[in-house]
């Protein structure tokens, strides 16, 4: 038999993985899952000038005067080091430095997808404890901390203790801090749950190695009373004169006890860590327990007791495990990313107590919050919210980042570790969370505006889920006052499911029963009466299409703006949108869309919706409008008009109506600069415009006219899917009341930026 088929594999029920298919991934393509990549173009000889030689002797020397400057010159301050030995290598023990490598890069590559943080794997060929500490001391220059990994207990606490004394980067053994701080999270929750304080709770702890010694130490650093927490090993109970088995650690957590089992510890307990073996934990000895007990089986890759037992016999527990298929996970990666992201960030000297334990409290406190969406389109499941089966934030959730990173840099700063305090935390918070999202950094002009400035938005689809979601995030957000279109019990039982309360300041309309339903009539039949509309007709559009109702709630000033589209296509909703509001004077109406990407910026793409070949007139106008939003957004417009053609090469007829869109826009008075027809990677490239000396163009095109609806549909569309690109809308521009409209399918954060559009758009220039 193949030696490959006996690689242990996940059997998780939510997601099968065969040994074939994790070498599978490891080796195609570029073996492993690292490469290096440039953050500066290289192009030309003055970049490598730049870049090296000479121009790198400026920073070298700088650097040499005042070495706090490398975090300014260097990628020093985001990048860390993942060290390991390889004599802990998951649950496989001590596989050696050259086998635990593909975990080395996988822990390198989660805190880049999660934390946006670098990191290089150094996997050091020595079991000498002294030699491992002499390799790793000596790193402090090119690193901004240490993530220690895959090191056996007891050499892990010396070499931690050791390193942290000699660096004065944070180093941190994440199986040790990080598995303490996801667990002390849930059971912060737990203990929430069933009515506990934590200073009173009874813990037992199975397994006296590396996580479990530093679970004790935080629960402790947390207020739990040192008397409450009962260690257990192999050989029993850790108890104040034993003898056998003993060491530093361990003795740091013997206490006076009659309890020599598991058995005895756990009778009466009111919460258990398991960091043990399977099925370390019987069902009796979890029905001794305390009522509402909690357990956190944390043994891998299986639990002391999995759920399923452990609620046969007691249906009022609350469990986690360290496991996926079962809920509660506890994942290291709720944790490292985020700790270092926040600790790099105030160039912190060490990772203390206060800073796991905000850690720990930041988590406890998200997994109160509604769930996103993301969340289950990564696998979370549907349906999840706080309680006994959520007691954990899933590892998914877009808003770690900026939840845990600057709780834990805010306790840098109060703890005296931080040597670059941050003035703004909400600002920084921001910042991250636009870190790994670039669409969320393109709207925080816009949020702050909202913020000073609130807007009434009515969403139209009042009784839909999601829209129900993103009306509540509007108001928590403090951008304004929601209007919810819809029947009041529909909204309240989806309210009721969903476990979140809906916020005072929400208004529900119900358009049948609305006071306003006979003026908004009128209003209607006054724009349509010579367009084939009885006065019935325009009552039965406003009792019955909630698109109608809230557009005539803009149109009659009742609100500011508003946002649909979740439950028709974008041609039906405008269609009943345009019954109460007309495109604005001098102005046509199109789709704008806002490509987003940290490589690029952002760029507009128009236009998107509405125009399916547009004539030379139009195409200068969508320029012209186009220009405005760029400003509104805090861009300095430059507008590129594509074809397939450049200044003439090739021919043809589309390239001809782009030519003349420009030569409209010649004859105007203009405050943009913008030039054309182009080829789209000339607009983008200032590189290949060098062989056009002629063009108009200073810079990089951020806003692309199309020549035609397909073009800009094709493009809008594959970006996304073809590289890291965000995209958001098509926003409309022209009409003269804020509308925007969402695509059906479009989650929960979606509609909420939609929404914060259609409000900025209505805050007076």
């Amino acid at each position: 038999m193949d030696d490959t088929t006996k690689l242990p594999v996940s059997d998780t029920r939510t997601a099968r993985i065969t040994a074939e298919e994790a070498l599978a991934l490891h080796s195609e393509g570029k073996p492993g899952k690292l490469e290096i990549r440039l953050t500066k173009p290289l192009t030309t000889a003055r970049d490598l000038s730049l870049a090296y030689s000479p121009g790198v002797a400026e920073p070298c020397l700088h650097i040499h005067r005042d070495p706090a400057l490398a975090y300014d010159y260097t990628a020093k301050g985001n990048m860390v080091a993942v060290v390991s030995n390889g004599t802990a290598v998951l649950g496989l023990g001590n596989l050696g430095a050259l086998a635990g490598k593909p975990v080395m890069e996988g822990k390198a590559a989660l805190f880049k997808r999660f934390a946006d943080v670098d990191s290089i794997d150094l996997c050091i060929d020595t079991e000498d404890t002294d030699a491992f500490i002499n390799a790793v001391r000596y790193l402090g220059p090119s690193f901004g901390g240490i993530n220690l990994e895959d090191i056996k207990a007891p050499e892990c606490f010396v070499i931690e203790q050791r390193l942290r004394e000699l660096m004065d980067i944070p180093v941190f053994h994440d199986d040790q801090h990080g598995t303490a701080i996801v667990a002390a999270a849930g059971l912060i929750n737990a203990c929430h749950l069933t009515g506990r304080a934590l200073q009173d709770t009874r813990l037992v702890i199975n397994g006296a190695g590396s996580a479990a010694i530093a679970c004790a130490e935080l629960v402790r650093a947390m207020g739990m009373r040192p008397e409450n927490i009962l260690m257990c090993d192999t050989k029993g109970v850790l108890y104040r004169g034993r003898a056998e088995g003993m060491n530093q650690w361990k003795s740091a957590y013997a206490v006076t006890t009659d309890r020599r089992t598991l058995t005895q510890a756990l009778d009466g307990a009111d919460a258990f860590f398991g960091l043990s073996v399977k099925g370390a934990v019987t069902e009796d000895m979890v029905r001794a327990m305390a009522p509402n007990p909690i357990i956190f089986a944390m043994a891998n890759p299986d639990p002391e007791i999995t759920p399923d037992v452990a609620r046969g016999v007691r249906p009022d527990v609350i469990i986690a495990t360290g496991r996926s298929d079962y809920p509660n996970q506890v994942n290291n990666v709720l944790g490292f990313p985020f700790i270092f992201r926040g600790a790099l960030d105030v160039r912190a000297s060490t990772i203390n107590d206060a800073m796991k334990v905000a850690a720990a409290e930041a988590l406890a406190m998200l997994a109160r919050e509604d769930v996103p969406e993301e969340v289950a389109g990564a696998g979370g499941g549907k349906g999840l919210r706080f309680g006994p089966d959520y007691i954990i934030p899933h590892a998914f959730d877009p808003r770690l980042i900026a939840r845990v990173s600057p709780a834990v840099a805010r306790a840098a700063m109060e703890t005296g570790v931080a040597r670059k305090p941050i003035p703004d935390l909400q600002r920084y918070a921001r910042g991250l969370a636009g870190r790994l999202d670039a669409g969320i950094s393109a709207l925080e002009t816009i949020t702050e505006r909202l913020k000073a400035d609130p807007r009434k938005v009515v969403f139209a689809e009042g009784e839909e889920e999601k829209v129900i979601r993103a009306a509540i995030a509007y108001r928590q957000a403090g951008y304004g006052t929601p209007v919810l279109v819809g029947r009041e019990d529909r909204i309240n039982a989806t309210v009721a499911a969903l476990g979140i309360p809906l916020p005072d300041g929400i208004e529900i309309h119900n358009a049948r029963l609305s006071g306003s339903n006979r003026r908004y009539a009128e209003f209607l039949y006054t724009r349509k009466q010579r367009q084939g509309f009885l006065f019935r007709d325009c009552q039965r559009l406003v009792n019955q299409d909630r698109n109608a109702f809230a557009a005539c709630m803009v149109a009659a000033g009742d609100a500011d703006a508003m946002v649909s589209g979740i439950t028709r296509s974008t041609g039906d909703t405008l269609e009943n949108v345009r019954l109460a509001i007309d495109t604005s004077r001098d102005t046509v109406l199109f789709g704008l869309t806002m490509m987003l990407s940290r490589r690029s910026g952002t760029v507009l793409v128009a236009d998107t919706a509405i125009h399916e070949r547009p004539d030379a007139a139009t195409l200068a106008e969508i320029a012209r409008q186009s220009a405005a939003e760029a400003r509104r957004l805090g861009l300095t417009p430059r507008v590129a008009f594509l074809s397939f053609s450049t200044f003439g090469d090739p021919g043809g007829t589309i390239p001809g109506s782009v030519r003349e869109a420009v030569r409209l826009l010649d004859g105007q008075e203009t405050d943009f600069e913008y030039d054309g027809e182009m080829a789209a990677d000339v607009a983008l490239s200032p590189q290949l415009r060098e062989l056009y000396p002629f063009c108009r163009l200073t810079g990089p095109a951020n806003v692309l006219v199309m020549p035609g609806l397909h073009a800009a549909q094709i493009l809008t569309k594959a970006v996304p899917f073809l590289t890291s690109a965000t995209t958001i809308g098509p926003l409309l521009v022209g009409l003269e009341k804020p509308v925007q409209i969402v695509n059906m399918g479009s989650t929960v954060n979606q509609i909420l930026d939609m929404a914060c559009f259609a409000a900025h758009a209505a805050i007076p220039r």
